[in-house]
């Protein structure tokens, strides 16, 4: 049997501190806050050993220059010997596990154990001065980031808590500046329950004085509602006019949602601020808050999400599920309630918002038989609200594709037929939602043949009169599986109207696809398009009361009237924005070539002169 040596990994802390500055932590600013992480860690543990005890970190900054030195001192649990020798000696173990009161995941915020070593980018070295509230003598750790450091018993007693020195790092001086030091205290901790103090230039200031009250109890911010206006506006950078207040539940996480103000695209990035135990976890969270809520920009304080190694995301786990879910029932809920109690505040934010407050809509049935009549829609009455067009008293229609509505819009208008446009996002499921919630709305899907049903049809003697002109009209446009009707219809501006059955629309689908297939793939499609020949026909409605179509089909010019009849039925193609085939495109391009000869050949027997 062969020999088998066993060997431990060497770590090489310098290749591990790059790792950490490059890759794992988004910038070196946040050595603060594993500074902060770390206290706040260290006081809740001495609150449980001690809960009279109240927690205080002060921020020393001196020097200048190559000479700016750091002190971060709490006045938490402090460590042992046996603590230093288990939590800053060895990489990856955290002092948050175990089984002694240290081991609480709910109360603890650092769990990997790393965060210490942050500092080295942008310390040469860590000084740590440490007296345990468990007893025992005060400790002194050094550590550098080659791999090395010492440990020393001091010989006065330290009052309990920790002490952090860092001597800045050339090039790094601007994260020892005073000014930047008090905006990221602030930055990650203005939601900690206990004062951070900095001192620098002979000055001291608590960073966070001005914690306020309804962080404990998010409902309480409706009445304060300029401080949290305010308060939102130092923390995200932007001026808001409305918010509504979170909370799940268990009243674990709450927040506030701030309402932006401008609208933003529906693909617009999503990111919320969040705190993990009253500490700044991250600001570019984008998966506390439902997809449809991206209307709003939030402040998130929790104490039950897992935070990732960096510490600046969260798992996508079930509880996340669950929180996320909570938080976008606490938006549906104050938008309803707005809908009962504050209608004009609703519209005003869904004149802002309206995409989000339709994607809401479409999957809280609920939520949209409160706000329908606000929700704006594309029709032939104009860009209005929808209670607006209920109140005309008319029956609604509406189409389910942009293509549909441009179609009929001018001869549904003309024949004061009430239609809205369906095709934008959200709009057709809503209104099908809206049927049949309320059937009382009287709203019905229109498709383009049905406006042929408000035709005039032709009497019996233009029928005869026209006989022969259909009938070559007709002849036509058969190779393009187009059928055609003439009739008399609003606008007289409006020459022709084409309309579509479910089955040519599947077959000129299937038509198109085939001229860019391969052949195989074409032969497919083309047996698919053979079982809808038969009943696969369109239709091009010809207005009579139109004047060029008049004169058109009067001369029954046996030339001109088959080509004008291809020309208008491409223009058709068009103006419906259907995209068109090889033979169509070649029959737009043949009848335009035709008619200029035509032109010219009458300007020719004209001497020169156009007719």
């Amino acid at each position: 049997m062969s020999e088998q040596n066993e060997y431990r990994f060497q770590v090489n802390l310098s290749g591990m501190i790059n790792i950490l500055s490059n890759h794992l932590y988004s910038s070196p600013k946040v050595y603060l806050r594993e500074l902060l992480q770390n206290a706040t860690d260290a006081i809740t543990a001495r609150n449980k050993l001690e809960p009279a005890s109240r927690g205080q970190v002060t921020v020393d900054i001196a020097g200048s220059g190559s000479n700016l030195t750091m002190t971060v001192d709490d006045n938490g649990i402090g460590l042992t010997e046996e603590d230093i020798h288990r939590f800053l000696a060895m990489i990856g173990h955290s002092s948050k596990v175990g089984e002694d009161f240290l081991a609480s995941e709910t109360s603890f915020i650092g769990r990997f154990g790393i965060g210490l070593l942050s500092c080295f980018m942008v310390s040469e070295e860590i000084v740590v001065l440490t007296q345990s509230a468990q007893g025992g003598p005060s400790m002194e750790w050094r550590g550098k980031p080659d791999g090395t450091y010492t440990i020393r018993k001091l010989e006065t007693r330290l009052s309990t808590g920790t002490r952090i020195y860092l001597r800045c790092k050339p090039g790094c001086e601007s994260y020892f500046e005073p000014e930047t030091v008090k905006e990221l205290l602030f930055y990650y901790g203005a939601l900690l329950p206990y004062p951070v103090i900095l001192r620098a230039s002979g000055l001291q200031e608590t960073v966070n004085a001005s914690r306020p009250i309804w962080i404990e109890e998010p409902e309480l911010a409706r009445g304060s509602r300029q401080e949290v206006l305010a308060f939102g506006q130092r923390l995200l950078g932007e001026r808001f006019h409305d918010f509504i207040p979170l909370r799940t539940a268990n009243g674990r996480t709450g927040g506030i949602a701030y309402i932006l103000p401008r609208s933003v695209n529906l693909n617009a990035r999503r990111t919320h601020r969040v705190y993990l135990k009253q500490m700044l976890v991250s600001d570019q969270a984008e998966n506390i808050l439902p997809e449809w809520a991206f209307f709003v920009k939030c402040l998130v304080w929790t104490d039950e999400l897992q935070p990732t190694a960096s510490r600046e995301h969260f798992y996508e786990d079930e509880r996340l599920q669950e929180v996320r879910s909570e938080l976008g029932q606490a938006i549906r809920e104050e938008l309803m309630r707005m809908g009962e109690y504050e209608p004009d505040r609703l519209q005003h934010m869904i004149g802002l918002h309206v995409l989000s407050m339709k994607a809401l809509a479409a999957e809280d049935t609920e939520f949209l038989s409160v706000i329908y009549r606000w929700l704006p829609f594309e029709s032939t009455y104009g860009e209005r609200a929808l209670g607006e067009l209920l109140d005309e008293g008319k029956k609604l229609y509406y189409t389910l594709s942009v293509d549909e509505y441009r179609q009929i819009a001018h001869v549904a208008a003309a024949q004061s037929q009430l239609v809205l446009n369906g095709g934008y996002i959200y709009n057709a499921e809503l209104l099908e939602h809206l049927a049949y919630l309320k059937p009382e709305l009287q709203l019905e899907r229109l498709v383009p043949e049905d406006v042929s049903l408000a035709f005039t049809d032709l009497t019996l003697e233009e029928k005869n009169r026209y006989y022969e002109a259909i009938r070559m009209a007709d002849a036509a446009l058969q190779s393009f599986k187009c059928q055609i009707q003439l009739k008399r219809f609003k606008p007289a501006e409006l020459p022709a109207l084409y309309t579509l059955s479910k089955e040519s629309s599947a077959l000129r689908s299937i038509e198109k696809a085939k001229e860019s297939s391969p052949d195989l793939l074409a032969s497919v499609l083309g047996n698919l398009g053979a079982s809808l020949n038969e009943a696969a026909y369109s239709t091009l409605y010809f207005n009579l009361d139109n004047p060029m179509i008049e004169r058109i089909f009067s001369a029954a010019h046996p030339q001109m009237l088959p080509a004008a009849a291809e020309v208008l039925y491409t223009n058709a193609l068009m103006m419906g924005h259907y995209p068109m085939t090889r033979q169509e495109l070649s029959a737009m391009n043949r009848g335009i070539i035709r008619f200029i000869d035509w032109g010219l050949e009458a300007t020719a027997e004209n001497g020169g002169t156009s007719v």
